[in-house]
């Protein structure tokens, strides 16, 4: 499997893929069709969940903005790593800004949303 990378922009997240085991979404996500713009991401993500995994994987999610399609799409994505997490050691960090009190919140509602996902708040230091 390859490493997917995408570059941010101003309106989509820096993403890398790699399959080692590191996963890391980093800036904005308000893309004008999102389900299109991660159509990629989900793909490399059912495609390395469905093959032979690293010891484990590690995913940093330090979105500073996202509207309510790209919610729906992590809503999705930690839906599928829920799933994986059964019999795989998978680790969401969900990294936010103190000042940022709507990325903090928007981790907690994930917290909630997925109890058997081991996702951690974690505040940028």
């Amino acid at each position: 499997m390859e490493t997917l990378r995408l570059e941010a922009t101003q309106y989509t997240p820096e993403i890398v893929l790699d399959p080692a085991g590191v996963i890391a979404f980093s800036g904005k996500s308000y893309p004008e069709n999102t389900f299109d713009f991660y159509q990629p991401v989900m793909d490399w993500l059912e495609q390395y969940f469905s093959s032979e995994l690293p010891e484990r994987t590690v995913v940093n999610m330090e979105i500073i903005y996202f509207n309510s399609s790209s919610s729906k799409l992590f809503f999705d994505m930690f839906d599928l790593m829920e799933e994986a997490s059964a019999e795989h050691a998978l680790e969401v960090n969900w990294i936010y800004d103190p000042e940022n009190e709507s990325a903090r919140e928007a981790g907690e509602d994930f917290i909630e949303d997925f109890d058997s996902l081991t996702l951690n708040l974690v505040e940028k230091g």
